[in-house]
């Protein structure tokens, strides 16, 4: 891809810019519709969710870089890696082929052959060819130079205007973890590009995009953002759990549960008191008239509570309280377990990727 299509740096920027809202106010709702509980099974919304992020973004990106066309590497047909006799060889090759004379019935002939030209001046001459990888076209028409100390400066505007931004639509204790999520996206990036941009040279592996510039991994990088924040927003407020709700629940159910247990103790008490108070006077009469009332439930035609029905009531309430004990502890320990440490471990595998990929 190329930026021959853009005048400058505006029109990065203000791409950059409807892209970031086409992503907050289309994109994110739909999301959203997408994610609604009880639309999809938990598992199933998910990858919906991140199957129509991923196409969208995919067809964007490609929407864009088609607009930009082709770089001079796919111009020429040669790699970053080409020599200078290798670049002169296709030039040669394709000058012929697209030159004016041989392509009288094309109008579009002598633009394509000035493209071919235009591409084979710059990457022959090394300086411009290296000025060409790392800015893009806009670095040769204004005749940019790498300077560290502007480089930076760009840098920090770029990254602390999106961190601001990111902050801002990750307010909120439900936010929480899309915003660890969008932060180790944007500090893995702010790296990538410090590396790709100030190192000397090629920086990328022969197998790595052979034909594309560091100017286009950046531009690619910075594009693909926006998507990532949203996505985040979407999916992170999707899988929140509230932690201080289900434990509120929790000690609300043991509260019940200890209720239950004293209301059903203090019965079992009153019965008992009831029982040695009428089969207390009569002796042995007495205890069996004690026993007959404690094993006949039924008197004069109505249910008399007895201290056995008051113990086996017990634990049936005691069963229901535990089981929805055990449901909210059984909550708490799965979603801990599958949210805690994600945005670490993700930090973690992209540092060991990037190590891979572009260690020397």
């Amino acid at each position: 891809m190329s930026d021959e299509s853009n005048g400058g740096g505006g029109g990065d920027d203000l791409s950059g810019l409807s892209g970031f809202f086409f992503y907050v106010f289309i994109v994110h709702p739909a999301t959203a519709w997408i994610l609604k509980p009880g639309r999809f099974e938990r598992k199933k919304s998910i990858t919906y969710a991140i199957g129509f992020l991923a196409l969208l973004a995919a067809v964007k990106t490609g929407m864009e870089m088609q607009a930009k066309g082709p770089n001079h590497y796919y111009l020429l047909g040669v790699n970053r890696n080409s020599s200078p006799l290798d670049i002169k060889r296709r030039y040669k090759k394709l000058s012929l082929q697209l030159h004016p004379d041989k392509n009288p019935n094309d109008p579009d002939a002598s633009a394509k052959f000035d493209r071919v030209k235009k591409a084979y001046d710059i990457l022959m001459d090394m300086e411009f060819r290296e000025v060409y990888n790392k800015f893009g076209q806009d670095g040769i028409n204004s005749n940019k130079r790498f300077d560290e100390t502007q480089f930076f400066i760009e840098l920090g505007v770029f990254y602390v205007t999106w961190g601001i931004m990111a902050y801002v639509l990750t307010l909120g204790k439900r936010s929480g973890l899309a915003r660890q999520w969008t932060f180790t996206g944007l500090i893995v990036m702010l790296v990538l590009e410090i590396s790709i941009m100030t190192s000397r040279g090629n920086p990328f592996p022969s197998w790595f995009f052979p034909q594309n510039t560091e100017y286009e991994c950046v531009w690619l990088m910075h594009t693909l953002f926006p998507a990532l924040m949203n996505g985040c927003r979407s999916i992170g407020g999707y899988l929140y759990v509230d932690l201080e709700a289900q434990t509120r629940q929790l000690l609300l159910a043991l509260q019940e549960q200890n209720k239950d247990v004293l209301l059903v103790l203090r019965d079992v008490q009153i019965g008992v008191q009831n029982i040695q108070a009428n089969g207390g006077g009569g002796g042995g009469g007495g205890r069996l008239m004690g026993a007959n009332a404690a094993a006949t439930p039924v008197v004069g035609g109505s249910a008399r509570a007895t201290p056995t029905g008051k113990i086996k009531e017990l634990q049936e309430r005691l069963q229901a309280s535990n089981s929805t004990v055990q449901q909210a502890v059984g909550q708490l320990k799965s979603e801990n377990k599958s949210n805690s440490n994600f945005g670490f471990y993700a930090m973690i595998l992209g540092y060991v990727a990037f190590s891979y990929i572009f260690s020397s």
